[in-house]
């Protein structure tokens, strides 16, 4: 990433690509992973690429959230472990939560890639990893709905960082309540989580360590604040359509 001038006005996109070619080449992402990539920078350039009101209001809710659950667990996949492996060791540490490798695309290698960068990054536990205590989460057909009895099958509350809709819901049926992390306040995912952080995930995961710190309760509707996301999307995109005019 030497290559990447400091001063370049994509610099920190262009960091994150980076990142992910990385992880990709060290066998923690599918293919399939970089485009999705694509597809949240895409929803990033229409939110202004920053940390939102309705987020920062999502990430204080998702703080409480973690805190007062009895058994909470982060789901990890291949671009959330490229991306913020670090992050969330620290997330897990400072909320209580387990750490779960969950993944759409799954292979053994890849779990096994996933696993080695998370215990590097100094995770004590890592579930998902142990066929004997796997078990079937029920309404889901791909590999996802293969879960750990004393992770997200136990789970009261489910971090979801990067999600497919499907799971998202099958969670729900289960009677958990889902946190995620979606630049796209229209996804499936989005709509159908308790609480939706409209953000980066690289932004938005430190300040929810942050929050996870010293939690607050705070009145939260998530439909409300998808409806004050999309404003805030259509609010940047005014302005920059009226800069555009008058240059």
């Amino acid at each position: 990433m030497n290559h990447i001038p400091t001063n370049h006005p994509r610099a920190k996109s262009l960091y994150i690509r980076e990142r992910l070619v990385e992880a990709f080449d060290a066998g923690l992402i599918a293919k399939e992973g970089l485009m999705a990539h694509g597809r949240g920078e895409a929803f990033d350039y229409l939110i202004g690429e920053k940390t939102s009101k309705s987020a920062k209001k999502a990430i204080l809710a998702a703080a409480f959230m973690l805190k007062q659950a009895r058994n909470p667990v982060i789901s990890v996949n291949g671009n959330i472990a490229g991306l913020c492996s670090k992050e969330i060791v620290q997330l897990a540490k400072v909320s209580g939560a387990k750490i779960e490798v969950n993944l759409f695309y799954a292979t053994k290698s890849r779990r096994q890639n996933i696993f080695r960068v998370l215990k590097k990054n100094g995770a004590p536990r890592i579930y998902g990893m142990d066929k004997k205590n796997s078990t079937k989460l029920s309404g889901l057909d791909s590999a996802r709905r293969i879960v750990d009895r004393d992770g997200i099958y136990s789970a009261d509350v489910v971090v979801v960082p990067l999600e497919d809709g499907d799971r998202t819901l099958a969670l729900k049926k289960a009677g958990k309540k889902v946190i995620t992390f979606d630049l796209n306040p229209m996804s499936r995912t989005a709509e159908t989580a308790d609480i939706t952080i409209v953000d980066n995930v690289v932004r938005a995961i430190i300040l929810l360590i942050k929050s996870c710190k010293n939690p607050k309760e705070i009145k939260f509707d998530n439909s409300k604040n998808l409806a004050l996301a999309i404003l805030e999307i259509k609010a940047n995109l005014t302005r920059r359509a009226r800069n555009a005019q008058i240059s």
